[in-house]
């Protein structure tokens, strides 16, 4: 599918934005597979109908995110084109769900707090607005690529060590085990595309202007019970989310 080459002017978004948007998405539908190279700086200026000053800008974000790499002699090659296929099933688990697509699988801690329940939180968890519950804010990568950033909430009065556990364990899944639950399902996923916010452009070393595909999921135990509520942030051009009946 060939990316539409039209920019809008005077609508608040950089050009070279908007162009890197559309290159970004042409290398994710393949559109440049057969040469594995971004056409030339001139040759994009023409077809966007903008100058190469703007072109460069666009392809220096691009080479920011890992995307492309510029070759002396040769043009912009195309650094990495495969995103990695993440299922989301019954029983979703992050590292299991990335199988040997990757060599090297990583969660970070970035941060743990607990915090009173509210709004979203509360009514996804099935407690009382008020109630404590205890927040992990990770980053996953695979190959030191950083892939997901995530803010989960476990019921404080079930879970107490959990940001413990996990720090220790590495591991929801068994810091889930060290409270007693050995199993739990998905319950629900919710998925929207966005472009992403400051926060998430600096953890996933993104360039402005990159797409994340936001999820908005519940896990229970077999009973049926909640026991997480997590909102993550996958690199658009780094993930692909499957969804498995």
């Amino acid at each position: 599918m060939a990316i539409r080459k039209v920019v809008e002017r005077q609508t608040g978004v950089a050009l070279w934005r908007q162009i890197a948007d559309r290159i970004r998405l042409a290398i994710s539908n393949g559109d440049y597979d057969a040469a594995g190279m971004v056409p030339p700086e001139t040759v994009l200026a023409g077809e966007f109908g903008v100058n190469r000053h703007t072109v460069r800008s666009a392809l220096a974000a691009l080479a920011e995110e890992g995307l492309v790499r510029a070759v002396q002699g040769r043009g912009t090659m195309i650094e990495r084109k495969e995103r990695v296929s993440y299922p989301i099933s019954r029983r979703t688990r992050f590292s299991q769900g990335l199988g040997r697509q990757v060599k090297e699988i990583g969660t970070r801690l970035l941060g743990h707090a607990e915090l009173r329940a509210f709004g979203e939180i509360a009514t996804s968890l099935g407690i009382a607005p008020g109630e404590p519950v205890i927040e992990l804010r990770t980053v996953s990568s695979g190959d030191g690529r950083p892939l997901s950033v995530s803010s989960s909430y476990y019921p404080a009065a079930r879970f107490p060590r959990m940001a413990e556990e996990f720090e220790q364990l590495h591991s929801v899944t068994k810091a889930f085990a060290a409270h007693g639950l050995d199993d739990y399902v998905r319950v629900s996923t919710e998925i929207v595309a966005r472009h992403a916010d400051g926060d998430e452009l600096s953890k996933l070393k993104l360039s402005a202007g990159a797409i994340v595909l936001e999820t908005h999921s519940i896990n229970a135990d077999l009973d049926g019970k909640p026991v997480e509520y997590s909102r993550s942030c996958f690199a658009a051009d780094r993930m692909k989310l499957k969804i498995e009946t």
